[in-house]
């Protein structure tokens, strides 16, 4: 097991990678006290080894990593790549170029919907992958053997996980299946953090246009403010006070000592002002400047038979061609077809060669459902 704890060592790790067709990347990381993840491993595998490097070694430059993840001309390789590609974008601004993500891969391939990585390393690369090390705190240092074996495992497996599934997707013709999802993950918007719209996580209950901009606001202060001191946004104030001010907009410490939960040190420190300040400005915006109450979201009118029959036909052809169900349609784009809209991705690309043609045909009588002892077939209706 080879622990790259030196800038010299990591970079003539990386010369070596650097003709390599692909590599293989997984990273371990902690974030339940911070806001940022703190990066801590970095695990890559080449076609004939695998290394796993120490982020956290006192001095280690990590630019020969980062030129192996810009370089064009190698595959960078992960499993539920998600959160691995928000730690580089946090570190570098950039994301690694060309990737690869053998979860969405499995799932054009009828592994089902976001299979985990020890099942398909299980039944691709025939390895048992031990998580008892999964959730072990990886900043505390030195890392065990058990630590580092657990690590390894998830680039050296991935290799042959990622070799089966290319040329699975080669076979049947399927590899440009999921070039739309790689688009996505590829997308800097992904990952960029944007204050201004924090509050849409939350769920106000139709709140007046007032109340709304110093919800918005608030939220937006709140995650500058868990970015500047790097911790948990609902350390800062939790979800259900943000909401509870926004409605009761206090004017004073007395009024903000109020909301549930407040401590005496946050309503009464520089944290405590800086929420009135931001409540003062939001109540001195003129009405006239003010948002309108947004509209409720569109109300369709749903069949629940439509849908029931949209449903049989999606798991039967995604039975038929191996795709899980979950990249193909959604329960929402079952509604909206259901209900007449068009406007839906399940008829575009090779979603709709797979689903939304029929579905489209089911709909408008054109195609029917018929059971035959134990399986259900398509059959044409004819006019």
């Amino acid at each position: 097991m080879q622990l790259i704890t030196t800038t010299d060592a990591l970079a003539a790790f990386c010369d070596r990678l650097g003709e390599a067709d692909y590599v293989t990347v997984d990273t371990e990381f902690m974030r339940e006290r911070t806001y940022w993840p703190q990066l801590c491993l970095v695990q890559l595998g080449g076609p004939d080894e695998a290394a796993a490097i120490d982020a956290l070694a006192p001095e280690i430059d990590l630019a020969p990593l980062y030129a192996v993840l810009d370089n064009p001309s190698v595959l960078k390789v992960f499993h539920a790549a998600r959160q691995d590609l928000e730690i580089f974008f946090n570190k570098t601004g950039r994301l690694p170029n060309p990737l690869f993500d053998t979860q969405v891969a499995a799932m054009v391939c009828g592994f089902g919907d976001q299979v985990a990585y020890d099942t398909l390393a299980a039944r691709m690369a025939k390895a048992r992958i031990d998580k008892s090390s999964r959730f072990t705190d990886w900043s505390r240092r030195p890392l065990s053997e058990k630590q580092l074996h657990y690590a390894l495992a998830d680039v050296t497996h991935l290799r042959v996980v990622y070799e089966k599934l290319r040329d699975r997707l080669e076979k049947t013709h399927r590899s440009a299946w999921i070039a739309e999802e790689m688009a996505i993950l590829r997308d800097p918007a992904t990952f960029q953090v944007q204050p201004e719209q924090a509050w849409r996580r939350l769920k106000p209950r139709n709140p007046s246009p007032r109340a709304m901009v110093v919800l918005r606001e608030l939220a937006a202060w709140r995650e500058r403010e868990a970015q500047r001191v790097d911790v948990p946004r609902q350390r800062i104030l939790r979800d259900e006070q943000i909401l509870e001010i926004a409605a009761h907009l206090p004017k004073s410490v007395a009024d903000l000592g109020h909301t549930r939960g407040l401590g005496k040190g946050f309503v009464e420190g520089k944290q405590g002002q800086a929420v009135l300040e931001v409540i003062a400005r939001a109540l001195e915006i003129p009405e006239s400047e003010l948002p309108a109450r947004e509209r409720p979201a569109e109300a369709l009118q749903v069949p629940g038979a439509v849908v029931d029959l949209l449903k049989v036909l999606l798991r039967l052809r995604c039975d038929a061609t191996g795709v899980a169900t979950r990249l193909v349609a959604s329960s929402d784009d079952l509604d909206r077809l259901a209900a007449g809209k068009r406007d839906v991705d399940c008829l575009h690309g090779w979603r709709a060669e797979t689903f939304g043609n029929d579905a489209l045909r089911l709909i408008a009588g054109e195609l029917a459902l018929a059971l035959k002892g134990d399986r259900i077939e398509l059959i044409d209706v004819v006019a």
